[in-house]
């Protein structure tokens, strides 16, 4: 059999930032329609080279040469690489939501009339082109904003096909999508596969990327570690390699006790953020107990975390009780919930967790600055004791608790925010998309964290729109569809084909388009 085209190489690349040399001699090659997955931890050095081979970082700022068809590639930024036939997608949605579909698709290159006008109709038509390439029939001139992240992802990956790339790059794209809302873009790829689209896969779902990749390499610590090709994976052995060290169980199992119900929530409706005159949450209620991981499940839109957001106090209600150890809590306006004993881990760090211009020791405890108080000032000497307490106890990767924040890799950042959370002991534990964006290692450790603290008697309500790992960490369900509780599911009596079908059901008593946004 004739070997394939290799359409792109990088070749002895070499990164360092100061004294931290994040890529050592990283050689990969990609062939023609090949989906190569490329695995690792956080920090193991993935986007780095992604950024070398986008542009991003220009030639000059590492060592190593990088060839496409062939020929080797100078890229001083981005517009270089692209102009190679490079197009990277990245694991933000990076679209102007208040912009069109087909504005959004040639932004950064508009068609012009011969008189320097932009050409509407010509964008218009080459922009639904674009999509039916990709299977999609779309009102191109709908704002991005009412669109669900699944299309608003698509409409990434046609802004990327209008150049007419030889090679994809995908960073994380799943990782906001539903389970249906992912297999429609593993198809989408597979298509572009067919056509001779190369693709470069990352993503921390590893059950997804042995499904789709042709082959993979795993990175660790900046070098190649191994490389396999598929069908057949070693799933154990991959995971190994991506950790360095054999996982004896990703899930575990630790005794406990479920006590008496501790949170109780009634009748919470919440408006939706962008049309008042619709609930994306429509009397909702569900309680916890202590020692207990209460699973709330359902499809993205479901209202799964405005329904956390709305129970902490920073989303507002319209209506609905909250009940603590069987007390009615009365929030005042503008207050959340920490007060009570309930705190949140929110599902986008970037946005609503850590501040970006402390360091480490800072944002560990940033929620206990009232009990470090000296007079007027923070006991530094006790605030370093309780954060080199948290920064052991979740094995926190970082020179020091003085290192910045933005220094961490995405799973260390997450590890922090959850000390950030836990650091004051709360009696309920909200935790929305708690391994989003994290690697296989990460996960394993905040998932042994969240089994201790259950064990010790707190009680957890989790948000996963990875089913496995919901259905592997809680000890009883309740599902929620349009905003609305479908059904509740004991551990006993759930499977994951049973909490889909709760997901996917039609609620009754309430009228309203399907919110897409």
């Amino acid at each position: 059999m004739q070997e394939k085209e290799i359409v792109l190489s990088v070749n002895h690349i070499c990164k360092s930032f100061y004294d931290n040399q994040v890529l050592e001699n990283v050689s990969i090659a990609l062939k023609k329609g090949e989906i190569l997955a490329i695995l690792g931890e956080n920090g193991a050095g993935k986007s780095t080279l992604m950024k070398i081979v986008s542009g991003i970082y220009p030639a000059g700022s590492y060592t190593g040469t990088i060839e496409v068809q062939g020929k080797e590639k100078t890229f001083r930024n981005p517009r270089d690489a692209q102009n190679a036939g490079i197009a990277m997608i990245y694991q933000e949605i990076n679209l102007e939501l208040d912009l069109t579909v087909a504005e959004n698709i040639f932004v950064g290159h508009i068609p012009k009339t011969p008189r320097g006008m932009v050409d509407w109709k010509r964008m218009k038509k080459e922009a639904e082109a674009v999509l039916k390439t990709l299977g999609i029939e779309l009102d191109v001139t709908m704002l991005v904003r009412n669109l669900s992240a699944s299309i608003q992802q698509l409409i990434c990956i046609a802004r990327s096909l209008i150049l007419n790339p030889h090679v994809l790059i995908l960073d994380e794209p799943t990782a906001a999508l539903t389970e249906s809302e992912t297999k429609f873009l593993v198809d989408i790829l597979r298509k572009l596969q067919g056509e001779g689209i190369s693709c470069i896969y990352i993503s921390h779902k590893l059950e997804e990327v042995f499904h789709i990749s042709d082959r993979v390499v795993v990175l660790r610590d900046g070098t190649c570690i191994s490389e396999y090709s598929g069908p057949e994976y070693d799933s154990e052995q991959i995971v190994e390699d991506i950790i360095g060290r054999k996982m004896e169980k990703m899930y575990p199992s630790v005794p406990k006790t479920i006590g008496e119900e501790v949170l109780r929530v009634e009748d919470f409706t919440v408006p939706h953020p962008y049309n008042k005159k619709v609930n994306i949450v429509d009397h909702v209620s569900f309680s916890v107990r202590a020692g207990e991981v209460l699973g709330l499940a359902g499809l993205v839109g479901a209202g799964r975390s405005e329904t956390l957001r709305a129970v902490y106090g920073i989303m507002k209600k319209k209506a609905g009780c909250i009940f603590l150890d069987g007390k009615e809590l009365a929030m005042p306006r503008g207050k959340t919930a920490s007060g009570y004993g309930i705190s949140l881990l929110n599902e986008d760090r970037k946005r609503d967790g850590y501040v970006k211009s402390m360091n480490v020791r800072q944002n560990l405890t940033l929620s206990y600055l009232d009990k470090l108080k000296k007079g007027p000032f923070i006991d530094k000497k006790k605030e370093k004791e309780l954060a080199e307490k948290y920064f052991k106890m979740l094995h926190i990767k970082a020179p020091s608790l003085d290192a910045g924040i933005l220094s961490l890799s995405g799973g260390n950042q997450q590890k922090v925010l959850l000390g950030k959370c836990i650091i004051t002991n709360p009696r309920v534990l909200l935790l929305d998309e708690p391994t989003r964006g994290v690697d296989v290692g990460a996960k394993s450790e905040i998932y042994r964290v969240i089994a201790d603290l259950a064990a010790g008697g707190m009680s957890i309500v989790i948000v996963s729109s990875e089913l496995p790992e919901l259905y592997a960490l809680c000890d009883r369900f309740v599902v929620l569809s349009n905003g609305r509780v479908s059904g509740e599911l004991e551990k006993e009596e759930a499977s994951q084909v049973k909490i889909m079908n709760l997901s996917c059901k039609q609620t009754t008593g309430r009228n309203r388009e399907e919110i897409r946004g």
